[in-house]
C-alpha cells in the first residue's frame, strides 16, 4: 500500500508535466456536449420531458471518463519501455503497486475533469432532479466506472509496445458510449445493432446515472452497471499480474 501512494504521488507529477494531455482530457468532452447540444441537440427527440442538455450529460460523463482513463494506457507504456521498471525491480516495487498509482492518478484526473464538465453542462440550462443520496450514488456509480476502465486500460498499455499503440485505447473508450443510451434512445437505431446496444457496458450505466439524476426509477440498471464495472475489474486486475510478470520476465 505504501508503494502504491508513492507511485500515486509520482504518476499525479507526471500528468502535470503533460499538461496538454490533460487539458484536451478536461476540454474535449466539454465541446462535444457543445456539439451534441447546440448543433444536433434541436433534431433529436428523445421522447423525455428534459431538454437535451439535460438527456446527453450522462453520456458526455462517460466520454470524458473514458477519455481521461484512456491516458493511463499510454503512461504505463512509456514506463514499460523505459528502464524505471528495472529500478522498480530493484526495489522489490510490485507491479500492482505500479500500476496502481496510475490507475489512482487517473482517478484524481477524471474527478476534476468530471467536476469541469458538470460545471459547464450547469451554466448551459442541466437542471438535474437529484437529492443528495441520488447524487451520492452518482458518484459512486461513476468512481466504479472509471476505476474499472483505469485499469483495464493499464493493461493495454501492458500490452502494447509503443505510445502510439496503447493510444489506440483511446478510440475503444471513445466509441463505446455512441452505440448505447448516451445521445439517443435505443429504439432509434436499426434493429440489427439493438442486441448489442441493449446489453453492452456503458448502457446500464447511462441507464443508473439518468435515472438518478432526474430523480426516476433506477429499476435494475444501477446493479447491472456495478456488476459490470465488478466484473471487469476483477478480471483486469488479475491480468494486469499475469501481463506485467510475462513483460518482465
Amino acid at each position: 500500500m505504501s508503494d502504491a501512494i508513492v507511485l500515486t504521488g509520482r504518476a499525479v507529477r507526471l500528468s502535470r508535466r503533460n499538461l496538454d494531455a490533460v487539458l484536451t482530457a478536461m476540454l474535449l468532452p466539454v465541446l462535444l456536449m457543445f456539439v451534441f447540444v447546440y448543433f444536433f441537440g434541436g433534431a433529436i427527440d428523445t421522447g423525455t420531458r428534459t431538454g437535451y442538455v439535460t438527456y446527453v450529460v450522462p453520456g458526455v460523463m462517460l466520454l470524458c471518463a473514458g477519455f481521461g482513463s484512456a491516458s493511463t494506457a499510454v503512461t504505463v507504456t512509456n514506463d514499460m519501455a523505459g528502464g524505471i521498471i528495472d529500478r522498480f525491480r530493484s526495489l522489490d516495487v510490485s507491479g500492482t503497486a505500479l500500476v496502481a498509482g496510475h490507475v489512482a492518478a487517473s482517478v484524481l484526473r477524471n474527478a476534476v475533469a468530471t467536476t469541469i464538465v458538470f460545471g459547464v453542462a450547469f451554466l448551459i440550462g442541466f437542471r438535474p432532479d437529484a437529492g443528495p443520496l441520488d447524487w451520492l450514488a452518482v458518484a459512486g456509480i461513476l468512481l466504479a466506472f472509471i476505476l474499472a476502465i483505469s485499469w483495464l486500460s493499464a493493461c493495454f498499455g501492458l500490452i502494447a509496445r509503443t505510445p502510439e499503440a496503447a493510444g489506440g485505447f483511446t478510440f475503444l473508450m471513445m466509441f463505446l458510449p455512441y452505440p448505447s443510451s448516451a445521445f439517443v434512445p435505443i429504439d432509434t437505431m436499426p434493429d440489427w445493432l439493438h442486441g448489442f446496444a441493449g446489453h453492452q457496458p456503458v448502457t446500464p450505466v447511462i441507464a443508473a446515472l439518468r435515472a438518478l439524476l432526474l430523480d426516476q426509477p433506477v429499476g435494475d440498471s444501477a446493479w447491472q452497471a456495478l456488476s459490470w464495472c465488478g466484473g471487469i475489474l476483477a478480471v483486469a486486475v488479475a491480468l494486469s499480474g499475469v501481463l506485467f510478470r510475462r513483460r518482465t520476465a
